[in-house]
This record gives C-alpha cells, structure tokens and sequence, in this order.
C-alpha cells in the first residue's frame, strides 16, 4: 500500500471535505424520513460548508479533478 504525505493546502482540502461529508450525513439522518418519498423537508446543507470545500479544494489546485481528488483520499485513507 502506497501513502501520501499531503501538504498542507491538500490536507485543508481533505478536511473539507470530511466536514461536508459528515454535514450531509447529519442532515440526511436529520430529514426526517416519514411518510412517502418526497412527502418530507429535503436535507439542507449550510452553504457555509459547501464553500468552504469549494475554495480548499481550488487553492489545493483540485476543482474540477475529482479523479486526482478521490485518489489522493484513497492513498491518505486508514485501512483496518
């Protein structure tokens, strides 16, 4: 298994998107989820969140280059 050592703008970008990723999680969990597809509030994502992935992702040079994203989560991911 390789490893990546992350600099600083990637890891800020990692943690982003971390922070994204549980904050859906959270909102999906907290939508409600009663009666028929549809029928509930949809999840909100505060647009907050949603920028600060945006811009740590720019300024690690990643937007736009999910691939490149995604395999450098991979390669930085604990495995057990």
């Amino acid at each position: 298994m390789t490893t990546s050592v992350l600099t600083d703008r990637e890891r800020t970008a990692v943690q982003a998107y971390l922070r994204l990723l549980h904050t859906v999680r959270a909102a999906f969990d907290h939508s409600g989820g009663d009666g028929p597809p549809g029928s509930g509030r949809p999840p909100v994502v505060p647009p907050a969140v949603l920028a600060e992935a945006e811009q740590a992702l720019a300024e690690a040079g990643l937007r736009g280059n999910e691939e490149q994203f995604f395999r450098l989560l991979q390669s930085c991911e604990p495995r057990g």
